[in-house]
Formats: structure tokens, sequence, C-alpha cells
């Protein structure tokens, strides 16, 4: 059985940093026995837009919804915008008519990136970052065209919190936890709120208690978004599941994402009832575009995580061997200094790092 997937290279280096992730997944898959990806790609984005006046190829979510999931690569370019000056998302789009729900953001220090923290702890970094992606603070986002505007005088946007999203959520956050135990982490789920100040955010936390009963073998804690974006500076080592809203998980992401070495290692997934959506956290980065400097190392690690995805969707133990083995290459590659991305000053564009995961792979046997 093959898996097939929606591929949006999207804007920007989408392009180059979707080629280097099929190419790596793809050998992964050969190394152990599987059949490659079977791809269909979807025209979308904001030189799309630019091109035919639409954001995404028509039937282009019906296309991306049928099959087993869906990577992008990057999404928008800042001269081209909708007349009320916000950006082309497509993706957003892709997240409500999904209802990906689930926003995983992992966030781990690998070996020879320069970190932004002196404490030597900082090299024990390894926490992921749950972000509600459909309700919350982006519930009126543009996309949505739910905002309620008095013209050139007021706008209010609304911050929507249901209980049937959100408990999904937390379940989620708790399966992830004892996942993460059983391999060694800490297993703990902190729940990131406001709830002292809005009352859906009491919500939000009334329901994590709540489901917190049905898990009584995972650790819990509680913080308030200002303390925990202190904390994720003051010792983010000790932070292993955070779960939390779509704004404040948007902001805290991409600041946890800092102290690892950047945007550039930024993976993400985008998970629903029915599919998921995989894609670097960071933009399309248009000013090195086909300059072959891009760091594709974020799209990869993402495309790690889908392999893992679709190993669990499918049943596809092979899947699950490819992940494990790409993921290995990945921090075998920096261990022994062979990755060396741009972004961080190294001497090594988009090519030369793919390359060098390549032979990492190559060199790893395949029953990791």
């Amino acid at each position: 059985m093959t898996a097939h997937i929606a591929l949006i290279k999207g804007d920007g280096i989408g392009g180059d940093i979707c080629d280097a992730t099929l190419y790596l997944v793809n050998l992964a898959l050969r190394q152990v026995g599987a059949a490659a990806l079977s791809v269909t790609p979807i025209d979308a984005g904001a030189a799309y837009f630019q091109d035919t006046g639409m954001d995404i190829e028509p039937h282009g979510e019906e296309t991306a919804g049928a099959c087993d999931a869906i990577f992008l690569g990057a999404i928008g370019l800042p001269s081209i915008r909708h007349p009320d000056g916000t950006e082309i998302s497509p993706h957003l789009r892709l997240r409500e008519r999904f209802q990906l729900y689930a926003g995983v953001r992992p966030v781990k220090a690998y070996p020879n990136i320069p970190q932004k923290l002196a404490d030597p702890r900082t090299a024990s970094i390894d926490f992921i970052v749950i972000r509600e992606s459909t309700e919350g603070l982006f519930h009126t986002a543009a996309v949505h065209n739910r905002s309620h505007i008095e013209p050139d005088s007021a706008v209010e946007e609304t911050m929507r919190i249901t209980r049937k999203t959100t408990e999904k959520l937390h379940r989620f956050a708790f399966n992830l936890a004892r996942k993460r135990r059983a391999a060694g982490k800490a297993g703990c789920v902190t729940c990131v709120d406001k709830a002292n100040v809005f009352t859906a955010m009491a919500f939000f936390r009334k329901i994590f208690d709540e489901i917190s009963t049905l898990y009584p073998d995972v650790d819990t804690a509680y913080n308030y978004v200002d303390a925990q974006a202190l904390d994720l500076i003051r010792q983010p080592w000790n932070a292993d599941i955070l779960v939390m809203e779509n704004m404040f998980g948007d902001i805290l992401s991409d600041l946890a994402g800092g102290l690892v070495g950047g945007m550039g290692m930024a993976a993400c997934a985008e998970i629903g009832d029915e599919t998921g959506l995989f894609q670097p956290a960071h933009g399309s980065a248009p000013d090195i575009m086909g300059m072959d400097r891009a760091n594709p190392m974020a799209a990869i690690l993402s495309g790690v995580m889908m392999l893992n995805y679709l190993a669990d969707k499918l049943d596809l133990p092979a899947y699950g061997d490819a992940s494990r083995l790409l993921d290995h290459a990945i921090t075998a590659a920096f261990e022994n200094n062979n990755v060396r991305p741009m972004e961080f000053g190294g001497d090594m564009g988009t090519r030369a790092v793919t390359k060098a995961i390549a032979e990492s792979c190559q060199n790893l046997p395949a029953g990791l």
C-alpha cells in the first residue's frame, strides 16, 4: 500500500524545500523496503492568486481532502495582498475546512546549532507546543470574514472556544503525553491560558481539568501565557507538552523556535480527525528563492512527522520505520557537524544540506 499526499509547494522557497523533503522521505521509504509516496500537486498561494485571481486551483481543497495527508511548502509574498491589506492565506481555510484542530510544534535542540541561551541546559530542550488551530482569536481571521467592522472607526475580533474542539485538543495532548512518557520523556501536560482574565480561557481550563481525570497517569501543570513566555526564556528545558489557544500558540511557538536555532528548524503538523497538514512554520523568503540558500530543515522535520502520521493512520509500520530512520539520520548529521545551514552562518545551502542528510540516512541500518 502506498500513501497518497497532496503537495502544495506555494510561494518563494516552497518549491526548493518541498523537493528536498520529498527526496529524503522517499529515500527513507526505499531503505525500509516501502514504495515511494504517491503525490498530487496542487497550485495555490500568492503567485497563483496574482496570475488567476484565485488563491488555490479549482477544486484544490477537495483534491487535498481526498488524499491521506497534505504537505505544504510556504504561502505568501509581501508584494501581493488582498485589497484590505491581508495576506493570501488558503492554508487557513484548509485548517477550517478539515478541522485541523491540533497544531503540533516540536521544539528540540540539535547538536552544533547555535543556541540563544548561555545556560548549558539549553542543549536538552525537547518539548512540544500544541496550538489549537481552528478557533481562538483566529476564528475571525481575515480569510473567514467574521470580523465586526465599523468602517474606519473600529474593528471587533472574537475569541471562540468550543467544548467540542477543546475536548479533542486536550485528549490529543494527553495521548501524546502517554507516548512521550513511553519514550522516556516527562509526559507532563501544561495548560497555558489566561484564565484569570478571560472567561473563554477559564472555560478552556475547565475542560482541561475534566479531560485530565480520564488520564490519571499523566502529570498536569498550569501556567498563564505571560508567565509561560518568561519560563521559555528562564527554564525552557523544564517544558514538555504545552497546550494552548490559537493566538497564544502562534506567538509562543515562534518564540520557542528561536531558542533552538530559529524558524529554519520550526516543523509543524496540523492534525484533524480525517487528515493532517504538514508544513514548515517559517515564511516563503522570496528574497532567496531559487538561490540554493534556504534551510530545508523545518520542512524535512515536518516530513518526518508526516511519515509517522501516515504510519498510524494507514497502519503502515514501514512508514514508522522510515520516520525513525530519517529522524536518526538528521540527529547523526548534526552530531557529526555534517549539516551547517547558511541560516546559522554555515557554508551549506539547500542542496548540500539535503545531500548530507541523505548520506547520513544511507549510513544507518534500516531496522532502527
